[in-house]
């Protein structure tokens, strides 16, 4: 796991998601200890424990390693061969003016020798090209763009992941949240029902206002029990992307700044500049040139040098020589594939690889508006609610009292719980959104690792 860790995009992600002050210290507490996680500590935990992680980061020593192969391109290669052969041949000497004397000493024309030998061939060939036409260079182009590819798809894959835990982080704290909301509009309907009791034994009330509190009462219970049900779900999806055995305290809380985000223009200008999808296709471009390249190479021809040495002079075939030294040329005539057609759909492909590299480039950037956009639509909204809360508490605070004063009825209340506790979740809700649109225009801008940097400004522990 460390060893990832010490990767280019996972060393830039441990760096900014260290930057919060007091986090240094508390990650190494938090990592012996996972029942208690800030969003930052459970960032860095995703990473080190995630098998999608793994997998990536497989695809990627792997494109590397062929990378790596690729640099030796053009260097001699060196193969030695051995065969033992059962080796025959019959040889036919014409005796030319000699065949009269041959013939008196009863001597055919043409003499015939045979000769079958048992033999070895030890040999050393060396050979090494000299010009490809760009074959060479079109193999290390595409190894570096896969590599790049490979990368790309590595930080893609940790963005995406980062985004999921960060939902399934923060949806676990909205159902929280909900759920002590709940709790609160249980305790305040089962007070006014214990006051609605009291009151109805002294024959204040008629029966009806308490069977309304009760009723009020049932409700909340029932929404208190889902919450409850929301909350055990979520738990189990964080611990499902965390490996982790038990459900943890969760220390981060949803909150929003007052102030705003930085302006739109920094986050297109970061993703345009870094955004994993965008690297990967430009990549894609690079390699579709190469192909292109390669394409081309095919129609020059190559040339090569070439050295041999059999390594038995002694016990060798008579038409083996001794060493071979000499330079090649090769040149294809023709080919079971038309050469020139290929060429063409090779320019084709780096022309769709270029157009969807445009494509991808304009996406973004109204992702990241609209990402923007909902974040600072949120933000507001999640300060109204503060003047909204303020108004349903002394809503309420005036129902209660009216009714212990007989002025009002039971249903003032519980109306007015309900919208006290209405308001404090839509606060929640606002608080999700915002996050969520943060998230999301992390991961859209290409900076999902910095999100606990942005948790942080909220005011809350990153």
């Amino acid at each position: 796991m460390a060893s990832r860790l010490r990767n280019a995009g996972m060393a830039r992600l441990l760096a900014f998601g260290l930057c919060a002050g007091s986090f240094a210290l508390a990650s190494g507490a938090l990592a012996q200890d996972p029942s208690s996680l800030s969003y930052a500590a459970a960032q860095q935990r995703f990473v080190e424990q995630s098998d999608a992680l793994d997998a990536a980061d497989a695809g990627v020593r792997a494109a590397a390693a062929r990378y790596q192969a690729t640099r030796t391109i053009g260097r001699p290669e060196v193969e030695i061969e051995a065969q033992v052969l059962d080796f025959q041949k019959t040889l036919f000497l014409p005796l030319g003016p000699l065949a009269n004397v041959g013939a008196a000493f009863g001597l055919d024309d043409p003499l015939q020798f045979r000769i079958r030998e048992l033999v070895s061939r030890p040999i050393i060939t060396a050979t090494m090209p000299l010009y490809t036409g760009g074959q060479m260079d079109a193999a290390r182009t595409g190894a570096a763009s896969r590599l790049t590819i490979e990368e790309a798809a590595r930080d893609d894959t940790t963005a995406k992941g980062l985004a999921q835990m960060a939902r399934a982080y923060f949806g676990r704290q909205l159902a929280a949240e909900a759920l002590s909301v709940r709790r609160a509009l249980v305790n305040g309907i089962g007070q006014h029902v214990l006051d609605a009791r009291a009151l109805e034994r002294e024959q204040q009330i008629a029966r009806v206002q308490r069977l309304q509190a009760e009723a009020a009462l049932e409700q909340a219970m029932r929404e208190q029990e889902k919450a409850e049900g929301d909350v055990a779900a979520a738990e189990i999806g964080v611990m499902g992307l965390l490996r982790l055995d038990a459900p943890a305290d969760l220390a981060t809380p949803l909150a929003v700044p007052t102030a705003p985000l930085p302006p739109v223009g920094e986050f297109i200008a970061t993703a345009l500049d870094d955004h994993p999808t965008i690297r990967k296709l430009d990549a894609s471009v690079t390699l579709a040139g190469a192909g292109v390249a390669a394409e081309a190479a095919s129609l020059r021809p190559t040339v090569y040098a070439l050295a041999q040495y059999n390594l038995d002079r002694e016990n060798t075939l008579l038409t083996d020589p001794d060493f071979i030294f000499g330079v090649g040329i090769k040149y294809k005539l023709a080919s079971g594939l038309g050469r020139r057609s290929q060429l063409a759909a090779a320019r084709d492909t780096e022309a769709q690889a270029s157009a969807g590299a445009r494509e991808a480039r304009s996406q973004i950037e109204t992702g990241v508006m609209i990402a923007h956009n909902r974040a600072e639509n949120a933000r507001r909204r999640h300060a109204l609610y503060a003047r909204s809360i303020a108004a349903a508490d002394e809503a309420l605070r005036v129902a209660r009292l009216a009714f212990r004063e007989l002025q009002g009825t039971s249903r003032d209340v519980t109306d007015a719980e309900l919208l006290a506790a209405s308001a404090r979740v839509e606060q929640a809700l606002a608080a999700y959104e915002y996050v969520d649109a943060l998230i999301n225009l992390m991961e859209v801008s290409g900076q999902m690792e910095r999100l606990p940097e942005y948790l942080a400004l909220a005011g809350g522990q990153s």
